[in-house]
């Protein structure tokens, strides 16, 4: 496994799988989401706050590449990186491993920006310092 800035451990829940009883995969979406909220957290930004100052952060693109599948009750572990993409553009590079054997489950490229009051792209300062 590589190293990530920020990594978080979660387990599957039985209603997350699906008739074939894997996790469904709308459902994956919802770990990277969660963990990219708690990376921002954990780094000093705020989702809800950013929202009720007019800063939205929004997903442009999300490319994912599923690997093998998690059933429920298991416990796996969502590695993340933050890097520029371009000038208003960032990437969450985000990876999923079953554990305890560090099995590849899913790579994902998710790409956003933050849009201001007006709609118009612009990256915050503190959004602009972590991708330096």
């Amino acid at each position: 496994m590589e190293t990530y800035a920020f990594s978080c451990e979660l387990d599957v829940r039985d209603y997350e799988c699906d008739m074939q009883g894997i996790v469904n995969n709308g459902v994956y979406q919802n770990y990277l989401e969660h963990v990219r909220h708690l990376y921002l957290k954990e780094v000093g930004i705020d989702f809800a706050e950013y929202t009720r100052n007019g800063i939205n952060l929004v997903v442009v693109r999300a490319e994912l590449d599923y690997k093998s599948s998690l059933t429920s009750g298991d416990r796996f572990l969502v590695g993340l990186n933050l890097v520029r993409e371009s000038k208003l553009r960032f990437a969450f590079l985000q990876d999923i491993f079953r554990l305890p054997d560090e099995k590849p489950v899913m790579s994902a490229r998710v790409i956003g920006t933050a849009l201001n009051a007006r709609g118009r792209p612009q990256i915050p300062p503190e959004m602009d310092a972590l991708l330096a």
